[in-house]
């Protein structure tokens, strides 16, 4: 099991930047697939990043690529996803997410996912 923080979110102009950060707990952290998906209001769960348990495999949303980076740290047990030239489009909270697997895959669908931390708000003002 593993429980998930996320942090980072915040206000921030139109062509800013942000970074989120996961940290998670647990020995094990190696052992999940990763994953950051956002929410705006009145929306459902969207993916935008996706990271295999060493880091083999990443995958983003087609509105996020080009800007958005997700990477992680299997020593600090932490994942983040550094975010530029955003976007009034991007406002949402975003949340961390991870699955126990044994294969180097990245899950696209909210689903698929079935640890999530609580959510951190990010707003891009126009």
């Amino acid at each position: 099991q593993v429980q998930l923080v996320e942090s980072g979110g915040g206000l921030v102009q139109a062509g800013g930047s942000l970074r989120l950060s996961c940290a998670a707990s647990g020995r094990t952290f190696s052992s999940y697939t990763m994953g950051w998906f956002r929410q705006a209001p009145g929306k459902e769960r969207v993916f935008v990043a996706g990271i295999s348990r060493r880091g083999a495999n990443i995958r983003y949303a087609d509105s996020v690529k080009g800007r958005f980076t997700i990477f992680r740290d299997n020593v600090k047990n932490t994942m983040s996803l550094q975010m530029n030239s955003l976007e009034p489009e991007d406002t949402a909270v975003y949340y961390c997410a991870a699955r126990y697997t044994t294969l180097p895959v990245v899950h696209t669908t909210p689903d698929r996912m079935n640890y999530w931390g609580q959510g951190t708000q990010v707003t891009v003002s126009s």
